[in-house]
């Protein structure tokens, strides 16, 4: 194109994950003309969904409870239910069963939740109420880039002297019984980081606290339902769409203002080519991915039969027993290890949604963490410890889709080795993401700029890495 020419479009977004869809949203609203450029045949990235088993039978793909994204500054600020997108909530967020006592649960209600928590009610109360009571502050704060002066800063710094601990360190100084301590480790394990990695505690409090403010919610109709109505909403902007569109270069894309890009590292070295610094190449091969998941998805002839009772209320389920089985399972793919009893996360949305599934019958949604780039399949393993709460699980499983990371990856790229991170949660990867730079959204390449789970806040369903992306565009336009 000759340099006189007027660009089409005024900023170019490649890939549509929840980030990815952010920032085209904000460029959008600004007054920009924006196309996305998305490789697989429908939006969504991480976010979205499938008939993995049997036909009638939904499953969410990757990504599946969404907390963050309903506490999103940015997906709150949205007309999304204009475009389609409905919240369902389960009684319980999350139950975390143990081999011979009731369940320990996290509900909205912070009283109810401590009625599950026997001796250690109280400490809870103290932990979490602060934060369940401040959440829209404190969240406005802790999903922009770290490196900034906070809004609440009082408040910021209350939440970081218990955030940069390991969550092994907090439970084990704020609670007595083994209740609450495998309560809020199981919820940090979601980072996949060891629990007795610096860091790891903030991923328990912040999931935590969302609990108490909007719950764990999924999206009517699965995942993709979310991708769709931001899509739908992005459209009505005046924001266009190409799937099927898979990019090999940056000189694939049409001329813009600005280029914005929903990967990771790895990914960003292979799309610039040369075009990248040597310091900036150097970095970026230092990016450290975490571990990867072994995903399984289940259609059933019925509900789970949980021991407990109470499971069968709860959206998601923490598979895991006690905190040193936890500490155990979740070290493990870190010293390349596959855990024997591995620490597995459950989603049971048709309980809720019956739009997943035909009548009477469910899907179950589950996976555990393995070394990045695992071969090894640990579908037996899951399905043990499921079978370890709920009895005759084997019984009810009419077809199981397994994916292992390469799996994965093959579909989504942005998940290298199986991770669903953007990278590692290590405490040095939250400050410094995707490398130590005071805009970090910011490539070597004029007007090239990063958006992904890669960049601050870094991983989750909430937008908020695309949405400081775009606003660092505009502030350099």
């Amino acid at each position: 194109m000759s340099p006189s020419r007027t660009p089409r479009f005024d900023a170019v977004v490649v890939g549509s994950g929840p980030n990815g869809l952010a920032a085209a949203i904000v460029l959008a609203r600004a007054g920009w003309h924006v196309l996305i450029r998305e490789g697989a045949p429908t939006v969504g990235g991480g976010m979205r969904s499938a008939e993995l088993t049997l036909p009638g039978y939904l499953h969410d793909v990757c990504s599946a409870v969404y907390p963050l994204a309903a506490a999103s500054p940015i997906f709150r600020s949205l007309p999304l239910a204009e475009h389609g997108l409905r919240w369902i909530e389960a009684p319980a967020a999350l139950a975390h069963p143990f081999d011979d006592e009731p369940p320990a649960l996290l509900l909205r209600s912070l009283a109810a939740t401590e009625e599950t928590l026997g001796s250690d009610a109280e400490r809870y109360d103290r932990l979490m109420r602060p934060l369940a009571t401040d959440w829209e502050q404190l969240l406005s704060d802790i999903l922009r880039p770290l490196l900034h002066w906070p809004e609440h800063p009082l408040l910021y710094a209350r939440f970081g002297v218990g955030a940069i601990r390991s969550v092994d360190g907090l439970v084990r100084s704020e609670f007595q019984g083994s209740r609450a301590q495998a309560l809020l480790a199981g919820i940090a394990a979601h980072s996949a980081l060891p629990l007795t990695s610096p860091g790891s505690a903030s991923f328990g409090l912040v999931l935590g606290m969302l609990a108490h403010a909007v719950g764990w919610p999924v999206p009517q109709g699965g995942a993709r339902a979310l991708a769709n109505a931001l899509a739908s909403y992005f459209r009505s902007l005046g924001g266009e769409i190409e799937c099927g569109a898979p990019v090999g270069s940056l000189d694939d894309l049409p001329s813009a203002r600005a280029t914005l890009l929903d990967v990771t590292p790895a990914q960003f070295l292979w799309l610039a080519g040369d075009r990248v610094s040597h310091v900036e190449r150097s970095a970026m091969r230092r990016y450290r991915y975490g571990p990867g998941v072994f995903k399984l998805d289940w259609a059933l002839s019925e509900p789970v039969p949980w021991r407990s009772p109470e499971c069968r209320e709860a959206m998601v389920l923490h598979l895991g027993g006690s905190l040193s089985e936890l500490t155990a399972s979740e070290a493990a793919p870190w010293r390349g290890e596959h855990a024997e009893r591995p620490y597995v996360l459950i989603a049971q949305p048709s309980m809720f949604d019956p739009s997943r599934a035909p009548a009477g019958r469910h899907t179950l949604w589950g996976y555990c963490h393995v070394p990045n780039r695992s071969t090894v399949n640990m579908a037996a393993a899951i399905e043990r410890q499921i079978e370890r709460f709920a009895p005759g699980f084997g019984d009810i499983i009419l077809e199981r889709c397994a994916r292992g990371p390469g799996s994965l990856e093959a579909e989504d790229p942005n998940l290298i080795g199986g991770d669903i991170s953007g990278g590692a949660n290590m405490l040095r990867q939250i400050v410094f993401r995707p490398r130590p730079l005071l805009n970090p959204y910011r490539t070597s390449i004029k007007d090239v700029f990063l958006c992904s789970a890669s960049t601050p806040p870094g991983g989750g369903v909430h937008g908020m890495c695309g949405f400081n992306a775009a606003q660092a565009v505009l502030h350099a336009h």
